[in-house]
C-alpha cells in the first residue's frame, strides 16, 4: 500500500512505461511531433466544421465555467495545430502563443489567424521539448497553458515543465482509453489470430501524481464517439497505418487480408467505420498552489 502513496515510484513508472503514445510512436520510427503531418488537411477540416467548433466550444464553456477568463489573458497553446483552439482563444480576447512545428499545420495555422491583428496570436515553430522556458522568459508566464492530446507530454518531467509556465491555469487533455475503432477491432483478429485486448493509458499516472504533489484541479472523463463512412482503399490504408503504428507487419500477405476481408465484408465499397474512446481533461489551478505555498 505504501507504494501507492510513493510518487518517486510513480515517476519512474511513467518513465518506464513502454506502452505511453509517445514512446509508441518512437518505436515505430514515427516523430511524435511530425505524426499528424499526412492528416493535417482533414484534421483541419474536422475541427473547423460545425460539428468540430460545437466540441471546442464546449471545451471552452467547461474552462469559463471553472473560472478560466480569455479577455486580456496570456494563453499558451502548445501542439496548436491548425488553430483549432487558438483561433477561438483570440475571438475571445486572449493573446496567444501558439506552439507548433509540423509545416502542413503551421501553413494552415498562418491561414487561420490571418484575420486576428499581428501580434494577437504568435506563432513559435519549436519542439516544445527544446524550449529553454527560462531562456524564453516564459516562467509563470501566461495565465493559461493549454495542451490539448499532444504527445508532448510523456512523463511527469514533462509535465513539470509544462506547470513552469503557468501562473493560473494549466489544461491538459489525454486519452483516458485506448482509441475505439470498429475497423481495428474487425482486422487484429485476421492478422494476429488473438482477440483485441486494450490497455490502461497514461492519464492514470497523471492524475495520481496530481494528487500525490499536492495540487488543485478538475478533471472530467467523457465518453466520446463519431462513426464516419469511407472507401475500401481509404479503409485499407487506414488499416495498414495502424499495423505500422503498432510494429505488425505490413506485409503483402496482411495486406491481402485485409482487402479480401473488406471486399467481402462491404461489397458496396463503403466501409462504416465507428471510432471514439474515453478522453480526459484536468485544469490545473496554479494560484490556488502558489498560495498554498506562501501560506506555507
Amino acid at each position: 500500500m505504501n507504494d501507492f502513496f510513493n510518487a518517486a515510484l510513480w515517476e519512474q513508472a511513467w518513465k518506464d512505461d513502454s506502452d505511453t503514445a509517445a514512446k509508441k510512436m518512437r518505436s515505430a520510427g514515427i516523430d511524435p511531433a511530425r505524426s499528424f503531418d499526412h492528416k493535417a488537411k482533414s484534421f483541419h477540416e474536422q475541427s473547423f466544421n460545425e460539428e468540430g467548433r460545437k466540441r471546442t466550444k464546449r471545451i471552452i464553456n467547461w474552462l469559463e465555467g471553472q473560472g478560466v477568463r480569455f479577455e486580456n489573458a496570456s494563453v499558451l497553446d502548445i501542439g496548436a495545430a491548425s488553430g483549432v483552439f487558438s483561433v477561438p482563444f483570440a475571438e475571445r480576447g486572449a493573446r496567444v502563443t501558439a506552439v507548433e512545428t509540423s509545416p502542413p499545420q503551421i501553413e494552415l495555422l498562418e491561414e487561420s489567424i490571418s484575420k486576428f491583428a499581428e501580434d494577437q496570436v504568435k506563432i513559435v515553430p519549436e519542439k516544445f521539448e527544446d524550449i529553454d522556458v527560462q531562456t524564453k522568459s516564459w516562467s509563470q508566464a501566461f495565465d493559461l497553458v493549454f495542451v490539448s492530446m499532444c504527445p508532448v507530454v510523456h512523463d511527469w518531467d514533462s509535465v513539470e515543465k509544462i506547470l513552469q509556465c503557468a501562473r493560473k491555469f494549466c489544461y491538459i487533455s489525454m486519452p483516458a482509453s485506448p482509441p475505439e475503432n470498429s475497423l481495428v477491432n474487425e482486422i487484429w483478429p485476421l492478422v494476429t489470430g488473438q482477440p483485441f485486448h486494450a490497455k490502461h493509458m497514461e492519464m492514470g499516472y497523471l492524475l495520481h501524481l496530481l494528487y500525490l504533489k499536492g495540487y488543485a484541479y478538475e478533471s472530467l472523463i467523457t465518453r466520446e464517439t463519431k462513426t464516419t463512412e469511407v472507401s475500401r482503399e481509404a479503409a485499407l490504408q487506414e488499416a495498414m497505418t495502424w499495423l505500422h503504428h503498432r510494429r505488425l507487419p505490413e506485409d503483402e500477405r496482411n495486406r491481402s487480408i485485409i482487402a479480401d476481408y473488406l471486399e467481402q465484408a462491404y461489397p458496396s465499397g463503403k466501409v462504416i467505420i465507428r471510432e471514439g474512446g474515453r478522453f480526459g481533461k484536468v485544469l490545473i489551478r496554479l494560484q490556488d498552489q502558489n498560495m498554498y505555498t506562501r501560506e506555507i
